[in-house]
């Protein structure tokens, strides 16, 4: 099960955050991302200590900070929906720099604001240490079911095939005069798009063949078995278990 090239969110380096055992990651990174969305949303402070931890973690895997905002700004669709929130929600309204906004609005804002960018984040730094065949290796071991584990090798595998064959689509086009720039020419794409469904069908129909005909049987055969030890297990914790506290102390205060 090998994706063939890094992805491009990976980043190589040496660093103890990369050499953790991919299954031990995803665990972490999970947990962590369940107690941050359980944290009361009032206990902003909380959300700080979150931040410094995921910053800890970056410096630990040598990730710049440079690096890790600009993968950030994959949240920005979300962003944009958190700040249209004081505007179009009801409740009680407040007065910040002359304009009314809902305070329940704000609230919201900053719960999905808050939570979703450390989500992202984690995400992004879980990414950028785990090469994709390991990720995928992590998943079989966390014994998630082995027909998801399947399709999301063969989506990531075949992916760049079936941008490259648009791109040829796209050469052709363009070689015989054709220029994408009114909607009397969505007939034309949209026939394109038809065909690249039916030539990833044809391939998608050939690859299983020849699967089958090496003993494919309908899954796919872990090659390495890698088992954690309990030092990387309690290194790889630390991060889930550190929040846990502090949403702990969150809930109490």
């Amino acid at each position: 099960m090998g994706a063939g090239h890094a992805h491009r969110l990976y980043r190589h380096a040496h660093s103890p955050v990369h050499a953790l055992p991919s299954h031990a990651k995803l665990t972490a990174v999970f947990s962590f991302v369940v107690v941050v969305v359980a944290t009361p949303r009032e206990a902003m402070w909380a959300f700080g200590l979150y931040a410094l931890l995921l910053a800890v973690v970056a410096q630990r895997a040598r990730i710049p900070a440079g690096f890790l905002l600009k993968r950030l700004l994959i949240e920005v669709p979300f962003v944009t929906f958190a700040v249209l929130m004081p505007f179009v929600s009801e409740g009680h309204r407040v007065h910040v720099l002359g304009m009314s906004l809902s305070e329940s609005g704000l609230w919201g804002a900053w719960n999905v604001l808050a939570k979703g960018t450390l989500g992202v984040a984690a995400s992004v730094l879980l990414a950028s240490t785990t090469e994709l065949r390991e990720l995928l290796l992590g998943l079989q071991r966390l014994r998630l079911p082995s027909m998801l584990v399947q399709i999301a090798s063969f989506m990531i595998r075949y992916s760049d095939v079936i941008t490259d064959e648009m791109r040829r689509m796209k050469v052709a086009r363009e070689s015989r005069g054709f220029e994408a720039n009114g909607v009397q020419h969505w007939g034309v794409l949209a026939k394109s798009a038809g065909a690249l469904f039916i030539r990833s069908y044809e391939r998608g129909e050939r690859v299983h063949l020849a699967m089958v005909s090496r003993g494919y049987a309908g899954s796919i055969p872990v090659i390495d078995e890698a088992v954690a030890s309990r030092a990387q297990w309690t290194y790889a914790l630390a991060l889930p278990l550190a929040a846990l506290a502090i949403c702990l102390t969150g809930w109490t205060l």
